[in-house]
């Protein structure tokens, strides 16, 4: 089995002055950043008193599912005569906090609206439900990703 490793760094840089004194007197903002690519400026969700500009962790893992499906059903749908002209899903996650501040993603739902130019839709359907088996990110969840594709054939 290949291992591949994936290195991040993130940095805090939300001290406004006087560190974590109280809950409120800190900022959550955060860089995550990589070698060759540009930085993420990061917060915490707006619920957690974080900056709503900013990516949340809870944004990036929902986008994470997303674009790992993307890629999955771009990688089948070529290897199946499929032509996709465009892909856009517009993904959701849901997150539940228990009263203790603990909580934990109950579901992430795709939505793709993909167009193809040629192959057959309701193969293009069929290999979005292929797509967990491969999908490094949804296969590593505890928590259900469900997928509800439309696909627009516009053959010239």
């Amino acid at each position: 089995m290949a291992k591949h490793h994936y290195q991040v760094q993130v940095e805090w840089t939300g001290n406004t002055g006087s560190g974590t004194s109280s809950y409120k007197a800190y900022s959550r903002n955060h860089l995550v950043s990589a070698p060759l690519v540009p930085a993420i400026e990061a917060s915490a969700a707006p619920a957690f008193l974080g900056d709503e500009t900013r990516w949340d962790p809870e944004q990036l893992l929902v986008a994470s599912v997303s674009q790992c499906h993307m890629l999955w059903c771009l990688h089948l749908a070529a290897q199946h005569g499929i032509v996709v002209k465009s892909y856009k899903d517009a993904a959701e996650g849901v997150m539940e906090t228990e009263p203790s501040g603990a909580g934990q993603f109950s579901l992430i739902e795709l939505n793709p609206k993909v167009t193809i130019s040629s192959g057959d839709p309701n193969l293009a359907q069929e290999l979005h439900h292929k797509v967990p088996e491969f999908c490094f990110i949804a296969r590593s969840l505890n928590f259900p990703v469900r997928h509800n594709p439309e696909i627009i054939a516009a053959y010239l």
